[in-house]
């Protein structure tokens, strides 16, 4: 029996370390974050009092929390329930209070924006902040509102690992979705985000200042990812040019950067920009061009279309390929139609009205 005992001690603290390292529901403290610290033992002191403990704390840039008449208390990378015991601790240990009569509350009043770094298969890795505060709700809000008024929980759901993948602009269609991992410190976790597309439970992370989120490439791309999701793209930024005859009339000057859903194709581009349609004699053969930038390397790829092939084989991945942010798409006319052109042109210079206006024009 005590065997048993022992080992469920050691297996119970096994998994409570586990759980504190990487926690699944409770979010770390950062820098920034403040806290509420109440005891009702600050009654029966003056309000002007310089002995009293309750009010408003925030974590300093060291990862401590400046108690009055105590070390600094560590609190960064720990849970809300952690720091307050270990604040209860000290204050008994200073003698400021005996076990039996200690009644302390700590509490989170404002969450802070933190900073982290995402690399791999994103659209735009690097360093991001995320839980920034909105116009309506600005930072010095909290500590404004909260010094008249007791506020009880808190909630943010913009510090967690997901977040992060969107701030450094989603994920790849290349991505490995099973194995992405969260490094803090020394310590590092392998998170399954596939069930993100699929409709099942996953474990998002919260996050501190100074995670790391690294992103796994796969050999070959998922065309179930180039959708729009919570962890990829909702829309990209595509640039069109469109000189052709007829031109789209939503593409002012004969090209713009037109905001497509992510998962749209080359053909459904060349629609957009009005590369399709017209007289089919002398319209069929006009051609789109595809101009690929990776934004790591610098590589720039090239892909011409017959626009009639292109929307004949439009579920063929490598006839009508899937547009990515900051793709160009250009559209060329037919040899029909550069010939008509051309003719139009001859003839307008060979126009009597047209000599007559440009001699009027030069005197």
């Amino acid at each position: 029996m005590h065997v048993q005992q022992a080992a469920l001690s050691i297996f119970t603290a096994f998994a409570i370390a586990t759980v504190s390292a990487f926690p699944g529901c409770a979010l770390p403290l950062s820098p920034g974050d403040r806290l509420r610290v109440l005891t009702p033992m600050d009654d029966e002191l003056p309000t002007d009092s310089r002995f009293r403990l309750s009010g408003l704390y925030e974590v300093n840039l060291d990862g401590t929390l400046q108690i009055p008449f105590l070390e600094p208390q560590p609190a960064v990378g720990l849970e809300v329930s952690e720091v307050q015991k270990k604040l209860a601790a000290a204050l008994v240990d200073k003698g400021f209070f005996r076990p039996e009569s200690l009644e302390l509350s700590v509490s989170v009043v404002a969450w802070a924006p933190v900073q982290v770094t995402v690399m791999g298969e994103t659209f735009r890795p690097g360093r991001v902040l995320i839980n920034t505060p909105t116009e309506n709700e600005p930072r010095d809000a909290a500590r404004s509102t909260l010094t008249t008024e007791v506020v009880s929980g808190s909630y943010t759901p913009d510090r967690y690992l997901s977040t992060a993948i969107r701030h450094a602009g989603g994920l790849k269609p290349a991505a490995d979705l099973q194995h992405i991992r969260l490094v803090r410190g020394k310590q590092e976790k392998t998170v399954d985000f596939s069930g993100i597309l699929t409709g099942t439970a996953v474990p998002d992370l919260p996050l501190i200042a100074g995670d790391q989120v690294v992103v796994p490439a796969l050999s070959y791309s998922q065309n179930a990812l180039v959708r729009p999701s919570q962890l990829t793209p909702t829309e990209i930024p595509v640039f069109l040019s469109n000189l052709t005859v007829p031109n789209a009339p939503n593409i002012s000057k004969g090209g713009q950067v037109i905001m497509l859903a992510y998962g749209s194709r080359l053909s459904q581009a060349a629609i957009v920009a009005g590369c399709a349609g017209g007289t089919q004699r002398t319209n069929a053969r006009r051609r789109a061009v595809l101009v690929q930038t990776d934004q790591l390397t610098g590589k720039t790829t090239v892909l011409e279309r017959p626009i009639e092939r292109l929307l004949r084989r439009s579920d063929d991945d490598t006839e009508n390929p899937f547009l990515m942010p900051q793709d160009g798409v250009v559209c060329y006319d037919s040899t029909v139609t550069n010939l008509a052109s051309i003719f139009r042109l001859i003839t307008d210079i060979a126009s009597p009205f047209f000599l007559i206006h440009r001699l009027f024009r030069n005197e």
